[in-house]
């Protein structure tokens, strides 16, 4: 009996103690503050389109950028929940993305009709997905190695809706930084692309988070 006192305090003080995994709250907002510190500082170097407060008083720009500032945090949340093998009670929360989107879908839809006569379009076109691409590199990479020290059982889930978060805020600097009015333009080469974005994020999801 002595004996085995002795290997069970030894073990104990041999076990290295588990930091717990924190909130998806506060998981989620570090990534958010640490998105928008990065937005920040692109927009301060690359420079705000000239005519950005005169855009905020149309109300479909104006709303356009809420609601993709509201996937950005949905997206971001969700990621964060899905990290977690119950998603920690909360599957409508995580869910939440799939509404935003078809807001998005349908107010895009009625700026479209608004743009009338439609706006020029620019000279260029794929430039805008590469850009945007481009700008979401460093968020989803950040968020998917975040994401391996988890135990997401929703892998493809997680690794499509965590790269959504990082390309949403690629789109959220592009529309603020190019002077662009065209909506076809902007649905075409600035939106449709997270489809595409969707199925990488599934292909991404299964092969970084294995555990």
């Amino acid at each position: 009996m002595a004996n085995i006192d002795k290997l069970v305090t030894r073990l104990a003080l041999e076990a290295t103690p588990v930091k717990p995994a924190p909130h998806p709250y506060m998981l989620s907002l570090k990534w958010i503050a640490a998105a928008v510190l990065y937005l920040s500082v692109s927009l301060i170097l690359g420079g705000l389109r000239p005519d950005l407060a005169v855009k905020f008083l149309n109300p479909w720009f104006a709303t356009e950028i809420t609601l993709l500032s509201g996937i950005f945090i949905a997206t971001t949340l969700s990621a964060a929940l899905l990290a977690f093998p119950d998603l920690h009670q909360k599957r409508r929360l995580a869910l939440a993305p799939v509404w935003l989107f078809g807001l998005f879908v349908f107010i895009l839809f009625f700026a479209w009709l608004a743009d009338t006569p439609p706006a020029p379009l620019p000279v260029h076109s794929m430039e805008c997905t590469m850009s945007i691409t481009f700008m979401a590199i460093l968020p989803a990479f950040w968020t998917l190695y975040s994401l391996r020290h988890y135990a997401s059982t929703h892998a493809r889930l997680t690794g499509s809706v965590a790269l959504l978060s990082a390309f949403s805020v690629g789109a959220i600097w592009l529309r603020l930084h190019e002077n662009t009015d065209s909506i076809i333009h902007v649905i075409e080469w600035h939106y449709l692309p997270m489809l595409v974005i969707v199925v990488l994020g599934m292909w991404l999801g299964e092969r970084v988070m294995k555990w």
